[in-house]
């Protein structure tokens, strides 16, 4: 009986390794300095915005989106309408390249991996370009500079880990299309650290992308950056930060949510 008890637990510490991926590591927040939201954004009145988010509505119908979500996120996580017969009720779409605003620093969603655009939403995007017959192009831009992309025509929408600024939203400067899933900027530690919560952050090493974003996100909260100790600015991002999480040359990172979902999954 002891012996069949202890192959049991085994079994169900395998299976925890081996979920999602096979993931050998586990993190998670200690603190949530910032709250934002990811979302699409278009050119005013612009047709484009009908197609890219009919053939999004499809794929969500057919089940891709989830299935990429999964894919990425550990689970389905991203917030878009289904609708099988979106494309239908269009007039067919005329060859021709999208091109997609994208920040290169939020990964999972958007990054570069050996020289080429990749990440989940770029996956999507080149998902729907598929359905729609058309060219996907990237663009990496800054997301406090959407509206200036869309109107000069540099991109055709934003989308990429865009969190929108919600004085954009609220004069209607552009479009928005969700949104779609939610994003926290956190700090995290691997799980059965001793850091369990923020009041044990005192003298503490922290790695973190060496982003506006992210330094902004950091002084939301000065007495913390008071009490951290040593703090690194990393200048390949998230992948490096977690690194060196994994490696001890840390015991925190600040990062994204979504990456903490992707770290926990792969």
């Amino acid at each position: 009986m002891k012996r069949f008890v202890c192959i049991l637990l085994v079994l169900c510490m395998l299976l925890s390794l081996c979920a999602c991926g096979g993931a050998s590591y586990g993190v998670n927040v200690v603190q949530t300095l910032v709250e934002q939201d990811y979302s699409l954004a278009f050119r005013n009145n612009d047709p484009l915005y009908f197609y890219v988010t009919a053939a999004i509505s499809v794929l969500a119908a057919q089940g891709r989106v989830d299935a990429l979500s999964t894919k990425w996120l550990g689970s389905p996580k991203l917030n878009f309408a289904p609708q099988a017969d979106a494309l239908e009720v269009l007039v067919p779409p005329e060859p021709q390249d999208l091109i997609i605003g994208v920040d290169i620093n939020s990964f999972p969603m958007a990054y570069i991996s050996n020289g080429e655009y990749w990440g989940l939403d770029v996956e999507l995007a080149m998902a729907a370009c598929e359905l729609l017959g058309w060219n996907l192009k990237v663009q990496p831009i800054e997301k406090e500079n959407v509206y200036i992309e869309l109107s000069s025509g540099n991109i055709d929408v934003a989308w990429g880990g865009i969190a929108l600024n919600p004085e954009d939203i609220e004069n209607q400067l552009y479009t928005q299309y969700g949104p779609y899933i939610h994003n926290d900027i956190v700090i995290a530690t691997r799980n059965g650290s001793s850091v369990w919560n923020k009041l044990r952050l005192n003298g503490r090493k922290m790695c973190m992308p060496a982003t506006p974003e992210a330094k902004d996100a950091l002084y939301t909260d000065e007495r913390l950056v008071k009490r951290m100790g040593q703090i690194t600015r990393l200048s390949n991002g998230t992948t490096e930060c977690f690194q060196n999480l994994y490696a001890g040359k840390c015991d925190v990172v600040l990062t994204d949510s979504t990456a903490l979902d992707y770290f926990n999954c792969h």
